[in-house]
């Protein structure tokens, strides 16, 4: 479970790519050497990883159909690659991108590349994940503040020496760590006591678990377009617990009938799972014989906040229905948006708004609008409409607003998008619901075990978050596939 290299890279369309950090682990590469045998691919210089993974995701010479690559044959169904160099196909290479931001690695293969292992048995892939995601969060919030970024991106290599010694993760809160080696402690010397517990916690023993569910929806009120929507789940757990090596075992639910959890990966503190969980995947249809639960997870927890598991789920509805219709009329244009939240769905949110953008036009000159319910205001830039539904939905569970505006002339300062032009356009939904998973996923709490003395304090909550939630205009031919400029 070693990682041969990881990059942090940038993906810039009108400045090109660069690299952000490289760091290479050569004792690992002497390892996968000898497992690969004859089919080993050598890890190539960072210009030229760089400039073929913006090749294989298609973030370059997009325009130029490559067979291999473009082929209508090929879905990807996960965020592992091969990737094309001059002494082969590098193979696997783990990469997403967030916020302008590649981040990529390749783990360790203990074992022949020919034929390609399942991605299942690839147990560095899990570790390499968490390993990125936890680059991301220490990463991400100073993405907009470049001397502040640039300072964090020179302190990874100090970081990853702690989180990655000898390219093998052992800790995936990056934030938690020092960045200076003046404040780095010595490992406990108990036996028994995992690397990933990296401090002993004393005082009343207490556990705090959060599953998180995000929904993403494109709706188009079309025949000959289909909905979709995804679900996104994550169980954030804190366990403060006395001891070198706590066991806990926690479980998930379903209520009955529910959709099975599937695509789930875990954290690499779990001791043991049952093989079956595993083998669900979303890609495929759904059968008798899925796993569907109770999901058990025995593990011992790291000494920090951690992600014990993502997930997703093929749920049967989106929980907010809606239509959004948009029609020019000369100089003006009439918008009309229905809202209907499901019956099945918790009527508390903690906030619920619906913002309408007006991209490549002036300022709005002139507004008239009727509102069913909640209240309707307008941007300072006067380009967005933000309508506040507030906490609940009415006793109807539908809501409405109907509008004519006129535009005054376009200037630079205006919002644009090569998208959404004329007739085009979207409403975008934000909404939280706290208790509430759209799985119906939960944390018994009198499930949970604790394998220490004393009584421990277990907290348990959940939440229903909107992600990527799109109404498009029906009047409209809307894309099918839409890259957000906005948010």
């Amino acid at each position: 479970m070693a990682l041969r290299a990881l990059w942090l890279l940038r993906h810039d369309p009108a400045a090109g790519g660069a690299v952000l950090f490289s760091r290479r682990y050569p004792t690992v590469e002497l390892r996968a050497e000898t497992f690969n045998g004859s089919t080993h691919v050598p890890v190539p210089s960072d210009g030229a990883f760089l400039k073929a993974l913006l090749f294989e995701l298609r973030l370059v010479d997009d325009h130029i159909f490559v067979e291999h690559r473009d082929t209508c044959t090929r879905i990807d169904h996960s965020s592992v690659y091969s990737v094309s160099t001059d002494s082969g196909d590098l193979w696997p290479v783990l990469a997403f991108q967030k916020s302008g931001l590649i981040y990529a690695c390749l783990p360790l293969v203990e074992g022949p590349l020919e034929p390609r292992p399942p991605l299942l048995t690839v147990s560095g892939l899990s570790q390499g994940l968490a390993l990125l995601l936890g680059i991301m969060d220490y990463i991400s919030p100073s993405r907009k503040n470049e001397a502040e970024m640039n300072t964090k991106v020179g302190q990874l290599r100090n970081l990853l020496i702690q989180a990655c010694p000898l390219g093998t993760p052992l800790n995936t809160n990056i934030r938690s760590l020092n960045s200076s080696f003046e404040d780095i402690q010595e490992m406990p010397a108990e036996k028994d006591q995992p690397a990933w517990r990296s401090s002993s916690y004393k005082g009343k023993p207490q556990v705090n678990v959060c599953i998180t569910e995000k929904v993403k929806c494109m709706q188009y009120d079309q025949r000959d377009v289909v909905d979709t929507w995804q679900v996104y789940g994550a169980v954030n757990c804190k366990c403060d617990i006395e001891g070198s090596a706590p066991k806990v075992t926690l479980t998930l639910n379903l209520p009955t009938n529910a959709p099975p959890l599937q695509d789930i990966v875990i954290h690499h503190c779990v001791t043991s799972i049952d093989p079956a969980m595993l083998m669900s995947f979303s890609a495929e249809p759904l059968d008798d014989s899925v796993y569907n639960g109770p999901y058990k997870f025995p593990f011992i927890p790291p000494s920090d906040s951690f992600n014990l598991c993502y997930y997703t789920s093929q749920v049967p509805v989106p929980p907010i229905l809606g239509c959004y219709q948009l029609v020019e009329e000369g100089p003006q244009i009439k918008i009309t948006v229905n809202l209907k939240l499901h019956e099945s769905i918790k009527n508390s949110f903690e906030y619920c708004e619906a913002r309408i953008p007006f991209f490549n036009r002036g300022p709005i000159a002139q507004l008239e609008y009727k509102v069913s319910y909640g209240q309707l205001d307008l941007s300072r830039e006067k380009s967005l409409l933000v309508w506040v539904i507030g906490q609940k939905f009415p006793k109807s569970l539908e809501v409405s607003l109907t509008g004519t505006l006129s535009f005054g002339p376009a200037g630079k300062e205006h919002p644009s998008d090569y998208m959404c032009t004329g007739n085009t356009a979207y409403v975008k939904l934000h909404f939280r619901i706290p208790d509430f998973t759209l799985t119906g996923c939960y944390v018994d709490q009198h499930s949970v075990q604790i394998f220490v003395p004393g009584k421990p304090k277990i907290t348990a909550a959940r939440e229903l978050i909107s992600s990527d939630y799109y109404l498009w205009n029906s009047k409209a031919p809307a894309p099918m596939v839409y890259k957000t400029s906005l948010d």
